[in-house]
């Protein structure tokens, strides 16, 4: 039976052997394999004497060492999945980027079309499918050529035995010695070559083997495979290839670079026509045909390579990182970081996200348009759902690459140190709701009062195991001021989140513990500093010393919003294979952390920082929807916060020099001078423009909000005895007005009113801090520095 009949056609692209049924095999029959495999060790001797090591051919291979030798070697092939592109899209199905270690996609048989795999044969091996694992006329044609010139100009490997060469390439990887050895002319390798062709075209069929052939060829310009490489030079799918482009890609697989039409389109065009005339000679075209098809010169439509985050457009490139990240430190996605790094590096996956290219396009005009790329500070934000936990935007000013003189980096801002970010940024008061939340859970009231001094010592407080002690009393480092002489208590909850009163949260941290602050903020999200450094047990944690990402806390006050449940940020929806297969996710996993009534509770807080009196009372949104948040600020104005959210979206905006600090006072930001920046008037203002656009259409949404009574008010030290009615003030020594409501409808003290332009703040709209040299306990180690808003 010829090998042309016995045939079987198929549109797979196998990876593996797909076994042919066998027929039972006589004493005889098995003789004769013996005798066929004989002969095959002894012609392996010659085609490697004779043909691939040309200076050898005098040495000669005997039969018996041929045969040692060839019964060595292990029959099966070991075939890797063949390496491909994967592709990753944002929510709504537009791709951010192409990712790969090769740019591959794997197709079938039919998907290539007919006349890319006629060219390919014809110039490779035109009695493909006549011969089996060697083609004896080739051999003895290349012995004739090669004895004729001297050296090895002519080879004799048919398609399989370079379909073998190309796998063991494959296996070898982006190890380059690896790939060199398979590659290297050796008798070691020309023989178990030809071991595994003779087992190669016993177990698939001519077509498979072409398929596989065609999926596996490298084709110039990081091409690897047919389909890649009719995207690469013509951007049309190979079935869809014309004679002459089919020609020029069949040519260029005996030297991608030699041949290269782009790089050398002369040499290129003549290798095409050797192509046309081989298919005109094995009758595939008529001379017509090919007259046609050498018309003219090699005409491309050329698409350059594009790998990686470093493509993504509308400052996708970190938010593409950091899925990336998280395929390779998931455990859903492989047990080891080995079996992770393959899923990744082995690709051919699509790749869905939960990025909103609305959301996105926001937040990256705003973070653009607010600070400048050539700034010596940037910014960064996140946006997330409560409720869900999905990442819906992720943008900073700095663009994603690797060019530092166009002020581009790889550190992704928005995120901890192992997902690709760096050791993070102070939040300041940013944090003091975590301090609230816990103090509520512990049993304190909404209506929680504080003496709250305008400046207090550290006072000692207990620790998940044990107690911390001030050691540096009635020095400055030991202390904890306030932001102005008139803020003075007492104070309660609203207003002292509405004006940031340091010294009040330093005396519910006392009150409570300063191991009920770290668990809230552990149940927040907040599981260590984002250096991955657990977090320290010192009185400043409460006031935002200890470096967070914005992603971290958009995700807390994600868990505000979503009355107390709080959700892991997920970035992936969905991930399927080239053949449809799922690759299972991990869905965001949900958890009450407080109960509704403290959620509650801090989202009627937080919306009074929003209100008039609030540090934050300039930041209302165009359509008027119920914004709650809090501003933040560390010390010497190094960073500066803004995590704010309405009910259905949260998000975080950090400001600050990238590297080391940079004290934001007398500075030019976006254009704009600035004598010092605050979380209101630095951060604020881009997290405003960018939910005025994130929030256009989405449903009007509104808090459950809870009462909190108006504190006492308190006689004002200056009116005269007897006057009638004495001013009475609020804590702060400011005048009261008519009271306006509270959220839901309740009254609501005014308190302070501005007395500056929100651009040029001073002290009496947020709380810059000093630098506070605290010891902890016995051990004398210093506090850090506390963080203000």
């Amino acid at each position: 039976m010829s090998r042309r009949s016995r045939r079987t056609p198929s549109s797979e692209p196998h990876d593996t052997w797909v076994p042919r049924p066998r027929r039972r095999e006589t004493p005889l029959g098995l003789l004769g394999h013996g005798v066929k495999f004989l002969g095959y060790s002894t012609l392996a001797g010659v085609l490697l004497a004779g043909i691939a090591l040309p200076a050898a051919g005098a040495l000669g291979l005997g039969m018996k060492s041929g045969v040692e030798e060839f019964d060595s070697i292990p029959a099966d092939l070991k075939t890797p999945a063949l390496t491909q592109a994967s592709w990753i899209f944002d929510a709504k199905g537009q791709q951010i980027a192409k990712v790969y270690e090769r740019d591959r996609r794997v197709i079938t048989g039919e998907e290539m079309g007919t006349l890319i795999r006629q060219a390919q044969v014809d110039i490779e091996d035109a009695r493909f499918y006549e011969h089996g694992a060697v083609d004896l006329k080739g051999v003895l044609r290349a012995i004739t050529k090669n004895a004729e010139s001297g050296t090895a100009v002519q080879g004799a490997s048919t398609l399989t035995q370079q379909y073998v060469k190309n796998v063991n390439v494959e296996k070898a990887g982006d190890d380059p010695v690896a790939v060199l050895e398979a590659q290297r002319k050796t008798l070691g390798r020309k023989v178990q070559e030809l071991k595994y062709s003779i087992k190669l075209e016993e177990e698939l069929t001519k077509d498979q083997i072409l398929t596989n052939y065609l999926n596996i060829t490298y084709y110039g310009q990081q091409a690897y495979g047919i389909q890649a490489a009719a995207q690469r030079y013509f951007s049309k799918d190979s079935k869809d290839l014309t004679v002459a482009e089919a020609a020029t890609l069949a040519g260029l697989v005996q030297n991608p670079s030699q041949f290269d039409p782009k790089a050398h389109p002369e040499a290129s065009r003549k290798r095409r026509d050797v192509v046309i005339d081989k298919m005109v000679e094995n009758k595939h075209l008529t001379p017509e045909q090919a007259k046609e098809a050498k018309t003219g010169p090699v005409v491309l439509h050329y698409q350059a390579p594009q790998n990686g985050c470093i493509t993504a457009d509308a400052g996708m490139g970190f938010f593409c990182d950091y899925v990336r990240h998280v395929i390779k430190q998931d455990p859903v996605f492989g047990k080891t970081a080995a079996e992770r790094k393959k899923l990744w590096d082995q690709g051919g996956l699509f790749i869905h996200t939960t990025l909103d290219p609305v959301k996105q396009a926001a937040a990256l005009k705003a973070v653009t348009t607010k600070v400048k790329v050539t700034d010596e500070v940037s910014a960064a934000m996140t946006m997330v759902e409560p409720g869900t936990g999905k990442i819906l935007a992720m943008t900073q000013t700095r663009p994603y690459g690797i060019d530092p003189a166009k002020n581009q980096t790889v550190v992704n801002y928005n995120v901890d140190a192992a997902m690709g970010g760096g050791n993070g940024f102070q939040p300041g008061s940013n944090f003091k709701p975590i301090v609230a939340a816990a103090g509520l859970e512990a049993g304190l009231t909404s209506t929680q009062s504080y003496a709250s001094p305008n400046k207090m010592d550290w006072p000692t407080m207990s620790t998940c195991e044990g107690t911390w002690k001030n050691l540096e009393k009635g020095k400055k480092g030991g202390t904890i001021p306030n932001e102005s002489a008139g803020e003075v208590g007492p104070y309660e909850l609203k207003e002292a989140m509405a004006l940031s009163v340091n010294t009040y949260f330093v005396q519910m941290e006392q009150e409570i513990g300063l191991c009920a602050v770290k668990q809230m903020a552990n149940k927040l999200g907040v599981a260590s500093k984002a250096s991955g450094k657990p977090l320290e047990e010192l009185p400043a944690l409460g006031l935002g010393t200890q470096e967070v990402s914005p992603l971290v806390m958009a995700n807390v006050y994600a868990t505000f919003a979503n009355r107390g449940t709080y959700c892991t940020p997920v970035a992936i929806s969905s991930i399927t294979t080239m053949d449809g297969k799922d690759v299972p996710v991990a869905p965001a996993k949900c958890d009450r952390v407080m109960s509704e009534s403290t959620a509650d509770t801090i989202n009627t807080v937080l919306l009074g920082v929003t209100e008039k009196g609030g540090t934050a009372r300039d930041l209302g949104l165009n359509d008027d929807r119920q914004i709650a948040g809090k501003t933040g600020t560390s010390d010497e104005k190094k960073s500066a916060w803004f995590s704010g959210y309405t009910a259905n979206l949260a998000a975080s905006v950090w400001l600050g020099g990238p590297a080391r600090g940079v004290p934001m006072k007398n500075i030019r930001i976006g254009g704009k001078w600035f004598d010092e920046v605050f979380g209101a008037t630095g951060p604020g203002p881009i997290w405003q423009m960018a939910m005025n656009d994130a929030v256009r259409g989405m449903p009007e949404e509104e808090f459950e909000t809870v009462y909190i009574p108006n504190p006492p008010p308190k006689r004002d030290p200056s009116a005269s005895p007897g006057s009638g009615s004495p001013w009475t003030t609020w804590p702060g020594g400011q005048p009261t007005d008519i009271a306006p409501n509270w959220p839901g409808g309740r009254t609501q003290s005014p308190f302070r009113q501005p007395t500056r332009k929100p651009a040029q703040p001073t002290t009496q709209q947020e709380q810059p801090t000093q630098q506070d040299q605290v010891q902890q306990g016995q051990q004398g180690q210093p506090e850090e520095q506390h963080g203000d808003g």
